[in-house]
């Protein structure tokens, strides 16, 4: 099925060496899901079906390596980088949305819960944790506003470059390029969106997310469904109202949520038709909506600032995440993120204690 039967105008026909790699690629795809039914009982049904899931993923890598042929692209080079991205596994990449404007926010978050130096090098090599300030180019690329973010990236080298104009109207397109983006360079089990203006218990989320790692398509955040604002002028406006009558589909809230590698891919794949809403929260849950995905609402991602974390990490219960609803993140973030994480954070010690 790789091999183009004719010569059409402008598509180049494939060469025998690029045919035979290609099949090696499908035969290997059929030898592994061979050899992965063995281990599969009665019992463990989910395991076969993240199998299949990430042998879907596999495929959807290997045809667009055939595309590349058609496109002039040499094969060789697909598939030397498809490898190279493979040979190392991470556990998660956190993406931490951020803006031109929000370095304060970004060094109370340096300051806090987000390991710098070495740590963070460590964290990375030794747990496979990456994490990353988000954040595309300005409306005059190579302006005075990107000149600054690679200055700041210069000294701290913990920023997530996309192809993408900064805007705030453009988050849902942003959303959309992160995944893409972290997807194809990272090979993870989860892919992890949050504010900048919000405290995060990285081990816990760690936890957290290794408690699902065997289910395919995971979809974790704290689920709402709130009612659709069609009144210009309201903040979360939404132009497209018409479209869901007066309340929305259940969703993550957008100030942090999570997805496995499966849908990251699945955004990657079909990125030039997901529509975009206003809200990016809604958007992503409505790139889902017709799926077969796991949504699973877990109330610890989305936990008040003190007291409310201060009295469950007490009890036994620590936080994933901490806000403030009123303010769609911790009010005064840059004043106060250093109390949340004083009173409701997990300890220094237990990222790596953590067992996963």
């Amino acid at each position: 099925m790789w091999i183009i039967s004719e010569t059409k105008e402008g598509i180049t026909r494939t060469t025998t060496v690029e045919a035979e790699r290609l099949k090696l690629v499908s035969e290997n795809c059929i030898t592994k899901f061979q050899q992965d039914i063995k281990l599969v009982s009665k019992d463990n049904f989910g395991i076969l079906d993240k199998t299949i899931s990430n042998l879907e993923i596999e495929l959807a890598e290997a045809k667009a390596a055939q595309e590349s042929i058609i496109s002039g692209v040499p094969i060789s080079e697909e598939i030397e980088k498809g490898e190279s991205r493979r040979k190392r596994k991470y556990f998660m990449v956190v993406g931490i949305n951020t803006a031109f404007s929000s370095r304060k926010r970004r060094d109370s978050v340096r300051a806090t819960w987000m390991p710098q130096g070495e740590k963070r090098r460590k964290l990375e090599e030794e747990k496979g944790i990456i994490i990353r300030f988000v954040i595309g180019h300005s409306a005059t690329l190579g302006g005075i506003l990107d000149k600054a973010i690679e200055a700041e990236d210069k000294k701290h080298g913990d920023f997530l470059r996309l192809d993408h104009i900064e805007g705030y109207l453009e988050l849902s397109a942003k959303t959309k390029t992160y995944f893409a983006t972290a997807v194809n360079l990272w090979d993870a089990e989860y892919y992890i969106k949050v504010d900048d203006d919000v405290h995060v218990n990285i081990a816990t989320l760690v936890e957290t997310l290794a408690r699902h790692r065997t289910k395919p398509r995971i979809y974790i955040g704290c689920m709402k469904s709130g009612p659709v604002l069609s009144r210009k002028g309201v903040r979360y406006h939404e132009p497209e109202y018409w479209k869901f009558g007066d309340k929305y589909f259940r969703h993550a809230t957008g100030q942090i949520y999570a997805i496995s590698k499966d849908l990251a891919t699945y955004i990657s794949a079909n990125q030039h038709v997901l529509h975009k809403y206003t809200n990016e929260d809604v958007s992503l849950g409505a790139w889902f909506i017709g799926l077969d995905v796991q949504h699973i609402d877990d109330r610890r991602l989305c936990c008040g600032t003190p007291p409310d974390c201060e009295w469950k990490a007490q009890a036994g219960n620590v936080c994933v995440a901490s806000f403030d609803w009123t303010c769609s993140g911790i009010c005064r973030s840059v004043d106060r993120m250093k109390e949340v994480h004083r009173h409701c954070g997990e300890g220094e010690n237990a990222l790596w204690k953590a067992a996963f």
